[in-house]
């Protein structure tokens, strides 16, 4: 089956395999979360991405691999709710940005910053910082392929607009990013997961980005 990115709690995981990297994607409690299993196809080496619910979902699909991260793109409490379950059962390492690492229920192993990479085996993923939907959101791009690259964008993109701000300020904020470090540098092919709901590409969103500046929120 193709991959379509559209998956429900209780229901299959959608799988995407990219030369190199196999894309697990799985929606959990409590709000339809999506949770992101990154495997290198050389190393067995795996990344989750957000530890949002349903720790013994998560941790039976990394199976015989090994994790060896998990990444949250941020510190609301419905992304880190499986984070204390899956890292009492595992050695894997907490990665966070500074931001937001005191929302963590258990400590940071690594402080991200903007630039950083995270290795998934043999494959690198660049940190994104995108202030606004929280002080310490990142998005990951895996850009192997120029021309076609894959980013999680968390909280802080999803098809129609970014996450909630409480402030006109932290708008603002998030749209400059998104604009200067996300639509800017990248291609419309960038495909686009989400930290709820179905994906999307920078081309389907790019020709909204004035009504969302202009919206305020």
């Amino acid at each position: 089956m193709p991959y379509t990115g559209e998956v429900v709690v209780g229901g299959d995981v959608d799988v995407r395999e990219l030369p190199g990297l196999t894309i697990t994607k799985v929606a959990t409690p409590p709000f339809e979360n999506n949770c992101y299993l990154l495997r290198c196809t050389n190393t067995g080496d795996t990344v989750l991405v957000d530890a949002a619910g349903d720790a013994e979902r998560l941790l039976g699909l990394v199976g015989d691999g090994t994790l060896t991260t998990v990444v949250e793109t941020h510190g609301h409490w419905d992304h880190v709710g499986a984070l204390e379950e899956i890292i009492g059962a595992t050695d894997a390492k907490v990665f966070a940005h500074s931001g937001d690492a005191g929302d963590m229920p258990v400590p940071v192993d690594r402080l991200l910053s903007d630039g950083d990479t995270v290795e998934v085996g043999d494959c690198t993923l660049r940190v994104i910082h995108l202030q606004g939907h929280t002080p310490g959101s990142v998005a990951l791009l895996y850009d192997a392929d120029p021309a076609t690259p894959h980013l999680w964008s968390g909280d802080s993109l999803f098809p129609g607009g970014h996450g909630r701000t409480t402030t006109l300020e932290d708008h603002l904020s998030l749209m400059d990013d998104l604009e200067r470090k996300v639509f800017g540098p990248l291609p419309d092919a960038t495909w686009v997961y989400p930290g709820h709901g179905k994906d999307t590409t920078l081309g389907a969103e790019r020709a909204s980005l004035g009504e969302w500046r202009g919206r305020g929120w």
